[in-house]
């Protein structure tokens, strides 16, 4: 999506938790830069259990479908009463097959410095689509559990050419594809084969290597400056992005991206946080950082950048942090420091 217009229709998803908290400072951020998004507010999550008992309502489906963009909080899926997972349903729903996830340093002084590289994950298939069941074995009969995933030369095509897609557009240099083909030879081989051709027509522009899934994960640890953008299958992906977020202080300042070609989903990975819910000390940065995001995919690269600049500068200084990033600054503290920046 890209436009100029002054006024994109934005579904708004507050979410549980510190989600509402959260979402108030990014909007006030927002609205400092003249963020050209038209809110269209519902709920999910727990407060949707609440109100109209369905974790995921249809006016907030239907408002996704119309808008085809959203900005969405962290949400509680509700433990029991066959209720399914927001994130499944929505990537279903909307096909989000490409799921995006940035990893920058943004608080200098930590264990790694200068970390900037992206990790692609395949969002519908794998192992997080398998048909699970049990078979017995010595005299229980449940004594074997059985997962079978699968992939699909489709979307494993489809979600390589996503990562060099976005390393043209952003000016990367190399795609590594991660991968378990000698053990896993069929599901990990055909990701594999398909990433292998889709890099063929990228030869020139953007680099291509290739990694082991636990060596992948082993170097992020010893050199992750080798890496520049990582694309992988669901498992994998989940897996190596959470590892990644660890390396800049974790998910609190982790955004992420679920992207189809009916819509784009922008969301905190953090999850909802209800023993500081209320409290005012929630971190906005991760929801923020989606944000950024956000404006970047509807063209308003100009806004990313000065919001970008405003979050280095005042989390650089050191002296508006909060809590978990070491320092004892409040939501409202943060958001008026950035906001000062902005103006």
């Amino acid at each position: 999506m890209m436009t100029d217009s002054k006024s994109i229709p934005t579904t708004l998803i507050p979410g549980d938790g510190i989600g509402p908290e959260i979402t108030e400072s990014v909007v006030e951020i927002l609205d400092a830069v003249n963020a050209p998004f038209a809110w269209e507010r519902h709920i999910a999550g727990m407060a949707a259990v609440d109100a109209v008992n369905n974790p995921l309502p249809k006016d907030t489906i239907d408002s996704i479908r119309k808008t085809g963009l959203a900005l969405k909080g962290p949400l509680t899926t509700p433990v029991g009463g066959g209720f399914k997972s927001i994130n499944v349903t929505l990537r279903q729903e909307f096909g989000l097959y490409a799921n995006l996830r940035p990893t920058r340093t943004i608080i200098p002084g930590g264990r790694y410095e200068d970390i900037n590289l992206v990790i692609v994950r395949e969002n519908l298939e794998g192992y997080y689509a398998a048909m699970e069941n049990t078979i017995p074995a010595d005299g229980d009969p449940k004594g074997i559990a059985l997962s079978g995933g699968y992939v699909s030369r489709k979307e494993c095509n489809r979600i390589v050419r996503f990562a060099f897609d976005y390393a043209v557009k952003n000016n990367r240099k190399k795609v590594t594809l991660v991968h378990k083909a000698n053990i896993i030879k069929q599901m990990c081989g055909m990701f594999l084969e398909e990433g292998r051709k889709v890099a063929e027509e990228y030869k020139g522009r953007v680099a291509v290597d290739e990694r082991i899934v636990d060596a992948c994960s082993m170097q992020l640890v010893t050199n992750p400056w080798q890496f520049d953008v990582i694309v992988t299958t669901n498992l994998f992906g989940d897996i190596l992005s959470d590892q990644a977020a660890g390396l800049v202080g974790g998910l609190g300042l982790a955004p992420g991206a679920n992207i189809s070609d009916k819509a784009a989903v922008f969301e905190a990975v953090h999850g909802s946080a209800p023993d500081i819910a209320g409290k005012g000390i929630a971190n906005p940065l991760a929801l923020l950082l989606a944000a950024v995001m956000m404006l970047r995919h509807v063209g308003r690269q100009d806004l990313a950048d000065r919001i970008d600049s405003a979050i280095s500068s005042v989390i650089t200084s050191g002296e508006v942090r909060t809590g978990d990033m070491g320092g004892k600054a409040s939501t409202k503290d943060l958001t008026a420091a950035l906001k000062q920046k902005l103006v």
